[in-house]
């Protein structure tokens, strides 16, 4: 087992986003958080990294464990001209052939010296996922990793992450909306909405009235799409290089 979450709940200002959360990931593991906005995934995904203060409850994480995080929101100074190798190493101790590796992972190892405001909206996304895989991480953690993405461009982006999957045989952690995806490429799906409204294997979860409650779905409806306004309003995501030199988001 990788981590035991315990009654996990966090509480931000006055809001209590997270009550009494329990599951566990084990090795192999793709799991995927749905909910409505403001349902407390992001800050779940936060909260096992540290990123966020946990009010009560219990957090277990394997010795030495290394997590890879895709944080749900990247601001880029456009300004900066920078290449993907440039980025791969900020506040990094990696060498050429890690970055090589990592980028050969997620699909893009030919991109390693273009500029990083020329890359389409999916092959950024990848070179996000490269920069998480440095150090070949046992938990994998992806906020709205096809955040802007096309159908086409979000399928390829999934099946990248089920060969990182198998390549590493590490766990994935994954928020996502399309819940078409979800039913049919994941190993455990967790309804999220403050507190978890079911979970389990995506055909248990399916016929679950929480689930179809919580997504206004009818009985017989087979959850096509579902996507929440800003989401399909959303552009390619940015990241603020300079915020690498504070604290690396991909890494904990």
């Amino acid at each position: 087992m990788l981590i035991a979450v315990t009654d996990l709940c966090v509480q931000l200002g006055q809001r209590q986003v997270l009550r009494n959360i329990t599951t566990q990931v084990e090795r192999g593991d793709i799991i995927t958080v749905i909910g409505p906005n403001g349902s407390g995934k992001s800050t779940l995904l936060k909260s096992l990294i540290g990123a966020v203060p946990v009010s009560s409850g219990q957090i277990t994480k394997q010795a030495n464990i290394k997590i890879g995080y895709v944080p749900q929101i990247l601001h880029f100074d456009e300004a900066l001209p920078i290449t993907v190798e440039r980025f791969m190493r900020l506040n990094r101790r990696f060498d050429r052939n890690d970055i090589r590796e990592a980028l050969t992972q997620a699909g893009v190892s030919h991109l390693s010296h273009q500029q990083l405001m020329s890359l389409s909206g999916g092959q950024f996304q990848r070179v996000l996922l490269a920069r998480a895989l440095l150090g070949q991480p046992d938990l994998l953690l992806l906020d709205e990793a096809t955040q802007g993405l096309d159908h086409k461009g979000a399928m390829r982006f999934y099946r990248q992450i089920d060969f990182v999957r198998r390549e590493l045989n590490c766990a994935i952690i994954m928020v996502s909306h399309d819940l078409n995806v979800v039913m049919r490429r994941t190993d455990h799906v967790i309804c999220l909405n403050g507190e978890i409204c079911c979970q389990g294997k995506p055909e248990s979860v399916s016929k679950a009235p929480e689930y179809h409650a919580l997504f206004g779905l009818d009985e017989d409806s087979d959850a096509a799409l579902y996507i929440h306004k800003e989401h399909q309003h959303s552009n390619r995501t940015r990241f603020h290089t300079n915020n690498l030199s504070l604290k690396d988001p991909f890494h904990a």
